[in-house]
Protein backbone atom coordinates (compact mmCIF):
# COMPACT_ATOMS: atom_id res chain seq x y z
CA UNK A 1 0.00 0.00 0.00
CA UNK A 2 1.52 3.14 -1.17
CA UNK A 3 1.38 6.05 1.41
CA UNK A 4 2.97 9.45 2.59
CA UNK A 5 2.63 10.81 5.98
CA UNK A 6 1.52 14.37 6.71
CA UNK A 7 4.40 14.59 9.51
CA UNK A 8 7.37 14.12 6.70
CA UNK A 9 5.80 16.23 4.40
CA UNK A 10 6.10 19.38 6.81
CA UNK A 11 9.50 18.07 7.71
CA UNK A 12 10.90 18.52 4.12
CA UNK A 13 8.68 20.97 2.04
CA UNK A 14 10.94 21.71 -0.72
CA UNK A 15 11.23 17.61 -1.35
CA UNK A 16 7.88 17.38 -1.59
CA UNK A 17 7.07 20.65 -3.45
CA UNK A 18 4.67 19.65 -6.67
CA UNK A 19 5.19 15.70 -5.69
CA UNK A 20 2.51 13.51 -6.26
CA UNK A 21 1.54 12.15 -2.86
CA UNK A 22 -1.27 9.51 -1.47
CA UNK A 23 -2.91 10.35 2.05
CA UNK A 24 -4.75 8.11 4.59
CA UNK A 25 -6.32 10.21 7.88
CA UNK A 26 -9.53 11.08 8.94
CA UNK A 27 -11.33 14.19 7.85
CA UNK A 28 -11.65 16.36 10.97
CA UNK A 29 -13.94 19.09 8.74
CA UNK A 30 -14.96 19.92 5.03
CA UNK A 31 -16.20 23.13 3.84
CA UNK A 32 -17.35 23.70 0.51
CA UNK A 33 -18.62 26.66 -2.10
CA UNK A 34 -20.19 26.14 -5.48
CA UNK A 35 -17.12 25.13 -7.37
CA UNK A 36 -14.47 23.76 -4.71
CA UNK A 37 -14.30 22.93 -1.31
CA UNK A 38 -11.29 21.92 1.57
CA UNK A 39 -11.02 18.84 3.76
CA UNK A 40 -8.90 19.22 7.03
CA UNK A 41 -7.25 15.97 7.71
CA UNK A 42 -5.48 14.25 10.01
CA UNK A 43 -3.10 10.84 9.48
CA UNK A 44 -2.36 10.85 13.11
CA UNK A 45 1.80 11.50 12.25
CA UNK A 46 1.98 14.68 13.77
CA UNK A 47 -0.38 17.46 15.89
CA UNK A 48 -0.60 19.76 12.40
CA UNK A 49 -3.21 18.29 9.94
CA UNK A 50 -3.18 18.98 5.99
CA UNK A 51 -6.00 21.19 4.23
CA UNK A 52 -7.17 19.09 0.80
CA UNK A 53 -8.47 21.21 -2.05
CA UNK A 54 -10.85 19.85 -4.30
CA UNK A 55 -12.79 20.74 -7.08
CA UNK A 56 -15.82 20.06 -8.86
CA UNK A 57 -14.75 20.12 -12.53
CA UNK A 58 -12.85 16.91 -11.60
CA UNK A 59 -12.95 13.18 -11.85
CA UNK A 60 -14.05 13.27 -7.51
CA UNK A 61 -17.82 12.82 -6.57
CA UNK A 62 -17.43 16.55 -5.76
CA UNK A 63 -21.05 15.87 -3.80
CA UNK A 64 -20.51 13.03 -1.95
CA UNK A 65 -17.37 14.35 -0.64
CA UNK A 66 -18.85 17.74 0.30
CA UNK A 67 -21.12 15.41 2.54
CA UNK A 68 -18.11 13.86 4.27
CA UNK A 69 -18.39 13.64 7.65
CA UNK A 70 -16.28 14.63 10.75
CA UNK A 71 -14.08 11.59 11.73
CA UNK A 72 -14.84 9.93 8.01
CA UNK A 73 -11.76 7.18 6.82
CA UNK A 74 -10.53 8.86 3.62
CA UNK A 75 -7.85 8.14 1.20
CA UNK A 76 -6.57 11.18 -1.20
CA UNK A 77 -4.15 11.37 -3.96
CA UNK A 78 -3.07 14.49 -4.92
CA UNK A 79 0.09 16.79 -5.58
CA UNK A 80 1.83 18.83 -2.82
CA UNK A 81 1.28 23.06 -3.95
CA UNK A 82 3.25 24.76 -1.45
CA UNK A 83 1.30 28.22 0.44
CA UNK A 84 4.36 30.03 2.17
CA UNK A 85 2.07 33.51 2.35
CA UNK A 86 -0.91 31.06 4.47
CA UNK A 87 -1.12 30.11 7.57
CA UNK A 88 -0.41 26.61 6.50
CA UNK A 89 2.62 26.21 3.98
CA UNK A 90 1.00 23.65 2.08
CA UNK A 91 -1.72 22.49 0.21
CA UNK A 92 -2.94 18.65 -1.08
CA UNK A 93 -4.72 19.51 -4.15
CA UNK A 94 -6.83 16.38 -4.55
CA UNK A 95 -7.14 14.46 -7.93
CA UNK A 96 -9.02 11.98 -5.93
CA UNK A 97 -10.31 11.21 -2.89
CA UNK A 98 -11.86 7.96 -1.77
CA UNK A 99 -14.13 7.83 1.28
CA UNK A 100 -13.04 4.52 3.01
CA UNK A 101 -15.46 4.67 6.40
CA UNK A 102 -18.50 7.31 7.09
CA UNK A 103 -19.36 8.31 10.76
CA UNK A 104 -22.90 7.99 11.19
CA UNK A 105 -24.66 10.29 12.96
CA UNK A 106 -24.61 9.63 16.33
CA UNK A 107 -20.32 10.26 16.12
CA UNK A 108 -19.99 12.24 19.10
CA UNK A 109 -17.44 14.39 18.15
CA UNK A 110 -18.99 17.19 16.11
CA UNK A 111 -18.02 20.29 17.80
CA UNK A 112 -14.61 21.50 17.74
CA UNK A 113 -14.28 21.49 21.73
CA UNK A 114 -15.72 19.37 23.79
CA UNK A 115 -15.59 19.68 27.60
CA UNK A 116 -12.44 17.40 29.23
CA UNK A 117 -15.39 15.74 31.35
CA UNK A 118 -17.73 14.88 28.15
CA UNK A 119 -14.50 13.46 27.37
CA UNK A 120 -13.90 11.00 29.66
CA UNK A 121 -17.11 9.43 28.81
CA UNK A 122 -15.83 8.66 25.34
CA UNK A 123 -11.87 7.78 26.27
CA UNK A 124 -12.13 5.62 23.11
CA UNK A 125 -12.55 8.96 21.15
CA UNK A 126 -10.61 11.03 22.84
CA UNK A 127 -7.19 10.40 21.36
CA UNK A 128 -9.06 12.32 17.79
CA UNK A 129 -9.27 15.73 19.57
CA UNK A 130 -6.53 18.33 19.57
CA UNK A 131 -6.15 18.27 23.51
CA UNK A 132 -5.84 14.63 24.12
CA UNK A 133 -3.73 13.86 20.34
CA UNK A 134 -1.12 16.16 22.29
CA UNK A 135 -1.31 14.66 25.35
CA UNK A 136 -0.75 11.72 24.10
CA UNK A 137 1.94 11.84 21.53
CA UNK A 138 4.15 14.27 24.75
CA UNK A 139 3.26 11.06 26.79
CA UNK A 140 5.03 8.43 23.98
CA UNK A 141 8.18 11.39 23.80
CA UNK A 142 8.42 11.21 27.41
CA UNK A 143 8.59 7.69 27.75
CA UNK A 144 11.36 7.18 24.96
CA UNK A 145 13.56 10.54 26.64
CA UNK A 146 13.17 8.58 30.60
CA UNK A 147 14.53 5.29 28.37
CA UNK A 148 17.26 7.14 26.54
CA UNK A 149 18.21 9.18 29.57
CA UNK A 150 18.92 6.19 31.43
CA UNK A 151 20.47 4.00 28.69
CA UNK A 152 22.29 7.15 27.66
CA UNK A 153 23.96 7.22 31.32
CA UNK A 154 24.87 3.43 31.43
CA UNK A 155 21.68 1.96 33.50
CA UNK A 156 20.40 -1.97 32.80
CA UNK A 157 16.47 -1.56 32.15
CA UNK A 158 14.60 -4.72 33.96
CA UNK A 159 11.36 -5.63 34.32
CA UNK A 160 10.04 -6.27 37.86
CA UNK A 161 7.24 -8.47 38.69
CA UNK A 162 3.44 -6.71 38.11
CA UNK A 163 2.09 -9.76 40.95
CA UNK A 164 4.28 -9.61 43.89
CA UNK A 165 4.14 -11.21 47.88
CA UNK A 166 6.56 -8.15 48.80
CA UNK A 167 4.45 -5.12 50.26
CA UNK A 168 6.20 -2.27 51.09
CA UNK A 169 3.43 0.23 51.08
CA UNK A 170 1.19 -1.34 53.06
CA UNK A 171 -1.17 -4.00 52.58
CA UNK A 172 -4.70 -2.20 52.88
CA UNK A 173 -4.08 -0.27 49.49
CA UNK A 174 -2.93 -3.12 47.56
CA UNK A 175 -5.14 -5.16 45.15
CA UNK A 176 -5.58 -8.53 46.01
CA UNK A 177 -4.79 -11.32 43.39
CA UNK A 178 -6.62 -14.45 43.96
CA UNK A 179 -8.09 -17.71 41.54
CA UNK A 180 -10.96 -17.25 44.27
CA UNK A 181 -14.60 -16.66 43.21
CA UNK A 182 -15.82 -14.52 45.79
CA UNK A 183 -19.11 -14.04 44.20
CA UNK A 184 -20.71 -17.18 44.61
CA UNK A 185 -18.50 -18.93 46.46
CA UNK A 186 -19.39 -19.27 50.36
CA UNK A 187 -16.17 -21.32 51.13
CA UNK A 188 -13.88 -19.42 53.13
CA UNK A 189 -10.13 -20.07 51.32
CA UNK A 190 -7.40 -20.21 53.60
CA UNK A 191 -4.27 -17.80 52.18
CA UNK A 192 -2.33 -21.59 51.93
CA UNK A 193 -4.86 -23.07 49.54
CA UNK A 194 -4.83 -20.03 47.17
CA UNK A 195 -2.84 -20.63 43.35
CA UNK A 196 0.02 -19.14 44.96
CA UNK A 197 -0.17 -20.88 48.25
CA UNK A 198 0.39 -17.07 50.28
CA UNK A 199 -1.15 -14.09 49.97
CA UNK A 200 -0.49 -12.23 46.48
CA UNK A 201 -0.86 -8.56 44.92
CA UNK A 202 -0.47 -6.37 42.00
CA UNK A 203 2.76 -4.64 42.55
CA UNK A 204 2.73 -1.22 44.30
CA UNK A 205 6.25 -0.64 43.05
CA UNK A 206 9.14 -2.67 41.83
CA UNK A 207 11.30 -1.05 44.34
CA UNK A 208 12.84 -4.27 46.20
CA UNK A 209 13.40 -6.02 43.28
CA UNK A 210 14.76 -3.45 41.56
CA UNK A 211 17.11 -3.53 44.43
CA UNK A 212 18.14 -6.61 44.19
CA UNK A 213 19.08 -6.41 40.30
CA UNK A 214 21.59 -3.05 41.65
CA UNK A 215 23.45 -5.35 43.46
CA UNK A 216 24.24 -7.25 40.43
CA UNK A 217 24.24 -4.53 37.97
CA UNK A 218 24.73 -1.01 40.11
CA UNK A 219 22.51 1.06 37.84
CA UNK A 220 19.15 0.05 36.84
CA UNK A 221 15.55 1.24 36.57
CA UNK A 222 12.15 -0.17 35.62
CA UNK A 223 9.25 1.32 34.34
CA UNK A 224 6.04 -0.16 34.45
CA UNK A 225 2.49 -0.09 35.53
CA UNK A 226 2.06 -0.21 39.40
CA UNK A 227 -1.37 -0.17 41.53
CA UNK A 228 -2.61 1.38 44.65
CA UNK A 229 -6.68 0.39 45.61
CA UNK A 230 -6.67 3.26 47.95
CA UNK A 231 -10.68 4.99 47.26
CA UNK A 232 -9.10 8.63 46.68
CA UNK A 233 -10.90 11.09 43.90
CA UNK A 234 -8.52 13.42 43.95
CA UNK A 235 -7.15 14.70 40.64
CA UNK A 236 -3.77 13.19 41.56
CA UNK A 237 -4.47 9.73 42.16
CA UNK A 238 -5.05 6.93 39.87
CA UNK A 239 -5.28 3.47 41.09
CA UNK A 240 -3.05 2.19 38.20
CA UNK A 241 -0.49 4.40 36.96
CA UNK A 242 3.10 3.95 35.82
CA UNK A 243 6.38 4.27 37.59
CA UNK A 244 10.25 5.24 36.69
CA UNK A 245 11.99 3.82 39.27
CA UNK A 246 15.77 3.47 39.47
CA UNK A 247 18.08 2.29 41.96
CA UNK A 248 22.03 2.92 42.25
CA UNK A 249 24.38 0.91 44.27
CA UNK A 250 27.55 3.14 45.43
CA UNK A 251 25.00 6.61 46.03
CA UNK A 252 23.87 7.89 48.63
CA UNK A 253 20.62 10.63 49.21
CA UNK A 254 22.97 13.26 47.79
CA UNK A 255 23.86 11.39 44.29
CA UNK A 256 20.27 10.32 43.73
CA UNK A 257 19.40 13.95 44.17
CA UNK A 258 21.65 15.24 41.71
CA UNK A 259 19.78 12.34 39.12
CA UNK A 260 16.80 13.36 40.01
CA UNK A 261 17.60 16.92 38.85
CA UNK A 262 19.25 15.66 35.73
CA UNK A 263 16.42 13.26 34.45
CA UNK A 264 13.69 15.35 34.98
CA UNK A 265 15.59 18.65 33.27
CA UNK A 266 16.67 16.32 30.27
CA UNK A 267 12.74 15.22 29.63
CA UNK A 268 11.75 18.60 29.57
CA UNK A 269 14.30 19.86 27.10
CA UNK A 270 13.46 16.26 24.89
CA UNK A 271 9.78 17.58 25.12
CA UNK A 272 10.84 21.11 23.95
CA UNK A 273 12.90 19.96 21.09
CA UNK A 274 10.11 17.29 19.90
CA UNK A 275 6.68 18.47 20.73
CA UNK A 276 6.94 22.53 20.22
CA UNK A 277 3.15 22.83 18.12
CA UNK A 278 1.87 20.93 21.74
CA UNK A 279 3.56 22.60 24.11
CA UNK A 280 2.49 25.87 22.06
CA UNK A 281 -0.76 24.67 22.42
CA UNK A 282 -0.87 23.73 26.19
CA UNK A 283 0.68 27.00 26.82
CA UNK A 284 -2.06 28.96 24.87
CA UNK A 285 -5.02 26.40 26.12
CA UNK A 286 -4.30 24.70 29.25
CA UNK A 287 -1.99 26.68 30.96
CA UNK A 288 -0.76 30.58 30.05
CA UNK A 289 2.43 30.34 32.69
CA UNK A 290 3.03 26.62 31.74
CA UNK A 291 6.03 27.38 29.56
CA UNK A 292 8.00 30.22 31.85
CA UNK A 293 7.36 27.48 34.56
CA UNK A 294 9.07 24.97 32.76
CA UNK A 295 11.85 27.47 31.63
CA UNK A 296 12.49 28.32 34.75
CA UNK A 297 13.36 24.82 35.86
CA UNK A 298 15.56 24.14 33.23
CA UNK A 299 17.27 27.66 33.74
CA UNK A 300 17.56 27.20 37.83
CA UNK A 301 18.94 24.81 40.86
CA UNK A 302 16.58 22.94 42.70
CA UNK A 303 16.60 23.97 45.95
CA UNK A 304 17.38 21.63 49.12
CA UNK A 305 16.16 21.91 52.59
CA UNK A 306 15.25 19.34 55.10
CA UNK A 307 11.84 18.75 56.80
CA UNK A 308 12.85 20.31 59.90
CA UNK A 309 13.38 23.41 57.75
CA UNK A 310 10.33 23.21 55.59
CA UNK A 311 8.09 22.67 58.80
CA UNK A 312 9.50 26.31 60.01
CA UNK A 313 9.04 28.28 57.00
CA UNK A 314 5.35 26.58 57.02
CA UNK A 315 4.42 27.27 60.77
CA UNK A 316 5.05 30.64 60.61
CA UNK A 317 2.09 30.72 57.47
CA UNK A 318 -0.25 28.00 58.92
CA UNK A 319 -3.09 30.65 58.93
CA UNK A 320 -3.15 30.29 55.23
CA UNK A 321 -3.22 26.45 54.97
CA UNK A 322 -6.59 24.33 55.52
CA UNK A 323 -4.18 21.97 57.16
CA UNK A 324 -1.68 23.43 60.33
CA UNK A 325 1.35 21.34 60.45
CA UNK A 326 3.91 20.99 63.11
CA UNK A 327 6.84 18.62 62.98
CA UNK A 328 6.01 14.88 62.45
CA UNK A 329 3.01 16.01 60.49
CA UNK A 330 2.58 14.86 56.55
CA UNK A 331 3.36 17.55 54.52
CA UNK A 332 -0.09 17.97 52.36
CA UNK A 333 -0.71 19.37 49.09
CA UNK A 334 -1.19 22.63 49.95
CA UNK A 335 2.29 22.85 51.97
CA UNK A 336 4.21 21.08 48.72
CA UNK A 337 2.74 24.03 46.61
CA UNK A 338 3.36 26.92 49.14
CA UNK A 339 6.89 25.90 49.36
CA UNK A 340 8.08 25.11 45.47
CA UNK A 341 5.96 28.24 44.49
CA UNK A 342 6.06 30.60 46.85
CA UNK A 343 8.80 30.44 49.12
CA UNK A 344 11.60 28.99 46.21
CA UNK A 345 9.65 29.78 43.04
CA UNK A 346 11.55 26.94 41.98
CA UNK A 347 11.28 23.41 42.40
CA UNK A 348 12.51 22.29 46.15
CA UNK A 349 13.73 19.18 47.68
CA UNK A 350 12.49 18.36 50.85
CA UNK A 351 14.51 15.34 53.23
CA UNK A 352 15.23 13.81 56.36
CA UNK A 353 11.69 13.04 57.32
CA UNK A 354 10.11 11.40 60.36
CA UNK A 355 10.67 7.88 60.19
CA UNK A 356 7.30 7.38 61.57
CA UNK A 357 5.94 8.87 58.21
CA UNK A 358 7.87 6.90 55.89
CA UNK A 359 8.42 3.72 54.69
CA UNK A 360 10.46 0.73 56.82
CA UNK A 361 13.44 0.13 54.61
CA UNK A 362 14.53 4.27 54.45
CA UNK A 363 18.13 5.06 55.78
CA UNK A 364 18.06 5.91 59.27
CA UNK A 365 19.74 9.07 60.75
CA UNK A 366 21.65 9.08 63.49
CA UNK A 367 19.10 11.58 65.66
CA UNK A 368 17.11 8.13 65.36
CA UNK A 369 14.11 10.40 64.74
CA UNK A 370 14.40 11.08 60.71
CA UNK A 371 15.71 9.22 57.67
CA UNK A 372 17.24 9.40 54.36
CA UNK A 373 14.35 10.56 52.06
CA UNK A 374 13.80 12.78 49.98
CA UNK A 375 10.57 14.54 48.00
CA UNK A 376 11.10 16.82 45.06
CA UNK A 377 7.96 19.23 44.73
CA UNK A 378 7.44 21.30 42.01
CA UNK A 379 5.24 24.73 41.46
CA UNK A 380 1.79 23.77 40.14
CA UNK A 381 1.38 20.19 40.89
CA UNK A 382 3.39 19.84 44.44
CA UNK A 383 5.18 16.41 45.00
CA UNK A 384 6.30 14.60 41.87
CA UNK A 385 8.96 12.44 43.00
CA UNK A 386 9.80 10.30 46.08
CA UNK A 387 13.17 8.79 47.48
CA UNK A 388 15.89 7.63 49.52
CA UNK A 389 19.08 6.42 50.98
CA UNK A 390 18.10 2.65 51.76
CA UNK A 391 18.90 1.03 54.98
CA UNK A 392 22.16 -1.39 54.71
CA UNK A 393 22.44 -2.24 58.17
CA UNK A 394 20.93 -5.47 58.79
CA UNK A 395 20.04 -5.22 62.18
CA UNK A 396 18.63 -1.74 62.30
CA UNK A 397 16.59 -3.00 59.34
CA UNK A 398 15.29 -5.48 60.97
CA UNK A 399 14.19 -3.77 64.26
CA UNK A 400 12.48 -0.98 61.49
CA UNK A 401 10.87 -4.28 60.54
CA UNK A 402 9.41 -5.37 64.33
CA UNK A 403 8.64 -1.62 65.07
CA UNK A 404 6.25 -1.30 62.33
CA UNK A 405 4.37 -5.23 62.43
CA UNK A 406 6.42 -6.71 59.55
CA UNK A 407 7.22 -10.39 59.87
CA UNK A 408 10.46 -10.99 58.68
CA UNK A 409 9.63 -14.38 56.82
CA UNK A 410 7.75 -12.56 54.35
CA UNK A 411 11.01 -10.44 53.63
CA UNK A 412 13.58 -13.16 53.87
CA UNK A 413 15.09 -12.44 50.48
CA UNK A 414 15.32 -8.81 50.91
CA UNK A 415 16.91 -9.08 54.02
CA UNK A 416 19.29 -11.25 52.95
CA UNK A 417 20.54 -8.29 50.33
CA UNK A 418 21.92 -7.00 53.45
CA UNK A 419 24.12 -9.99 54.35
CA UNK A 420 25.57 -10.83 50.31
CA UNK A 421 27.56 -7.63 49.80
CA UNK A 422 25.69 -5.04 50.70
CA UNK A 423 26.75 -1.32 50.21
CA UNK A 424 25.04 2.02 50.12
CA UNK A 425 22.92 2.64 48.08
CA UNK A 426 19.61 4.63 47.00
CA UNK A 427 16.75 5.15 44.74
CA UNK A 428 13.84 7.02 43.59
CA UNK A 429 10.35 6.56 42.12
CA UNK A 430 8.61 9.01 39.66
CA UNK A 431 4.81 8.67 38.97
CA UNK A 432 5.14 9.13 35.15
CA UNK A 433 1.27 10.92 34.78
CA UNK A 434 2.26 12.95 37.58
CA UNK A 435 5.55 14.33 35.71
CA UNK A 436 2.92 14.12 32.58
CA UNK A 437 0.76 16.40 34.31
CA UNK A 438 3.81 18.86 34.98
CA UNK A 439 4.46 18.94 31.83
CA UNK A 440 1.66 19.52 29.86
CA UNK A 441 -0.21 21.94 32.97
CA UNK A 442 -2.87 19.55 32.58
CA UNK A 443 -4.64 19.07 36.05
CA UNK A 444 -6.35 16.20 36.19
CA UNK A 445 -4.47 12.52 36.29
CA UNK A 446 -6.98 10.82 34.42
CA UNK A 447 -6.14 13.04 31.59
CA UNK A 448 -2.76 12.34 30.90
CA UNK A 449 -3.38 8.18 31.26
CA UNK A 450 -4.84 6.49 28.07
CA UNK A 451 -7.73 4.65 29.89
CA UNK A 452 -8.11 6.06 33.52
CA UNK A 453 -8.50 3.34 36.52
CA UNK A 454 -10.01 5.26 39.43
CA UNK A 455 -12.65 3.79 42.14
CA UNK A 456 -15.90 2.94 40.05
CA UNK A 457 -14.50 3.44 37.04
CA UNK A 458 -12.98 0.53 34.46
CA UNK A 459 -14.65 1.29 31.86
CA UNK A 460 -12.46 -0.07 28.54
Amino acid sequence: MKKNEIKKIYADLKEYADKKVTLYGWVRSVRSSKDFGFIDMTDGTCFKTAQVVFFKDSAIDFDSVSKLTTGSTIKVEGSVFLTPENKQPFEIKADNVEVISKTDETYPLQKKRHSVEFLRQIAYLRPRTNLFSAIYRVRSEAAFAFHQFFHENGFVYIHTPIITSSDCEGGSDLFRVTTHNFYTSKEEIKPEDDYFGKPVYLTPTGQLEGEALASAFTKVYTFGPTFRSENSNTTRHASEFWMIEPEVYFADLEDIMDLEESVIKYVIKHIFETCPDEMNMFNSFVDTGLMDRLNNVLNSQFARITYTEAIEILKKNNDKFEYKVEWGSDIQTEHERYLAETEFKRPVFVTDYPKDIKAFYMKQNDDGKTVRACDLLAPGVGEITGGSQREEDYDKLVNRMHELGLKEKDYDWYLNLRKFGTATHSGFGIGFERILMYITGVSNIRDVALFARTPNNCEY
